[in-house]
């Protein structure tokens, strides 16, 4: 069958338009933004409260989420396994993907998982099913170098530009700031309390205080200062520097419930130096804790914990006085710390848990799974809810090396029960 020329160009042009809206159409469908939300289909897990020792092996870094489950990050995507203790990483209990935007931090609070995007979007997950409990704008993340390596650790264990801090009233706020804005989120139900404008690179977080305030630290006008921000309003309730502190100031958060959120106390330095000056905080402007001077010690609840010349050190982090000391624990470092334990890891990657009060042991064991061995570098680490979870790096360390040279074995984290 023929048709004329005049119908057989008008039927070409007709396939051709079918075809271009063929493509169109799936191009959308696969460009387009999308979210993809898998909730869990099995109970919500109890608690586990496993022995002391090694649980298992993973290959990217947990988010320990209300003693239940393991929170994981991906590229565009954040997910939840179980149980807790489980061996190795399992199929996903949920999962929530967003499409072009780029996973960049994720909290937690009790059952309320945060996670934050490339785009700015907050999304708040429900850790019982990984159903969306809201959704809310936020500043677009401040630009990073920082290398994202393949366990995710930065992301989940650090959370740039996203952290919690708890007000008097009891209310939770999620903190949320990029080079230009900094905005105060409700936890409970996603509601803005708060935006303010901020003065760009010249100005960066340290954390969050366990009494509701920012700190943050601003070197745009001359010599570094902190600031401390009320969570609850925005407004900066006091801009403070340590008495004959250096023009530059290096500040690190002491004491941190988990990342940089709800801290206890701060270190300020100068650049290059190795110790520094020790601070707790509280409602007023820092108070001078010498206890927390050494560039290795740990602030656990209200004690300091420091390893000195080979001898492990207890000390109330307020009057300094010397509470305990052990030195049976041979080259060891401060790892973490989580309320009522503090973890040090020997020579030989033993982990020792000691009670920060009173330094009694409560375990020790060797960060050792099958075959793997101990023949490797701490790297990130993070401790709660009784658990620690360090990233093993391959020995000597090369930081500019690729993840197949950083990392010790491709199941680079080793998860433990204290």
């Amino acid at each position: 069958m023929t048709f004329p020329r005049g119908r057989r160009r008008l039927v070409i042009a007709v396939a051709a338009l079918l075809a271009t809206a063929a493509v169109a159409v799936i191009v959308h469908r696969v460009l387009a933004p999308a979210e993809v939300s898998t909730v869990a289909r099995a109970d919500y897990p109890a608690p586990a409260r496993p022995a002391a020792g090694v649980i298992g092996r993973l290959p990217v870094a947990p988010l320990i989420v209300d003693g239940r489950l393991r929170v994981y990050a991906a590229h565009r995507q954040v997910y939840a396994d179980q149980p807790v203790d489980g061996r190795y990483r399992t199929s996903p209990y949920w999962s929530y993907r967003r499409w072009p935007a780029e996973l960049t931090a994720v909290v937690a609070s009790g059952s309320t998982v945060v996670s934050r995007w490339s785009d700015g979007q907050l999304v708040a997950l429900d850790a019982r099913t990984g159903g969306v409990l809201w959704r809310t704008g936020g500043p677009k993340p401040a630009e990073s170098t920082a290398v994202v390596r393949r366990t995710w650790a930065a992301t989940v264990w650090d959370a740039p530009g996203l952290q919690l801090t708890d007000l008097p009233d009891g209310r939770v706020v999620l903190v949320v700031t990029g080079d230009a804005q900094a905005r105060g989120v409700e936890l409970s139900g996603g509601r803005e309390l708060w935006r303010v404008e901020l003065p760009g690179r010249c100005r960066s977080d340290v954390g969050t205080t366990t009494g509701g305030q920012l700190i943050g630290l601003d070197t745009c006008a001359g010599a570094a200062t902190v600031e401390f921000r009320d969570a609850a309003t925005g407004a900066v309730r006091e801009r403070w520097r340590p008495p004959n502190g250096p023009d530059g100031l290096v500040v690190t958060p002491l004491g941190c419930r988990t990342g940089r959120s709800d801290c206890l106390g701060l270190r300020t330095a100068g650049p290059g130096d190795e110790g520094g000056r020790g601070w707790l905080l509280g409602a007023g402007p820092p108070v001078a804790a010498p206890a927390l001077d050494p560039a290795g010690a740990a602030l656990v609840g209200e004690q300091s914990v420091v390893v000195l010349d080979g001898v492990a050190v207890g000390r109330s982090a307020r009057t300094g006085a010397e509470l305990w000391r052990s030195a049976s624990l041979g080259a060891a470092r401060v790892l973490a710390g989580q309320p009522g334990r503090v973890h040090l890891l020997t020579e030989a990657n033993d982990l020792v848990t000691l009670d920060p009060v009173t330094g009694r042991q409560l375990s020790r064991f060797a960060l050792n799974v099958g075959s793997d061995g101990t023949g490797w570098a701490p790297g990130a680490v993070t401790a709660e809810d009784g658990f620690v979870a360090v990233e093993r790096l391959r020995k000597p360390v090369d930081p500019t090396g690729d993840d197949r040279r950083y990392y010790y074995t491709g199941e680079a984290v080793i998860l433990a029960a204290t």
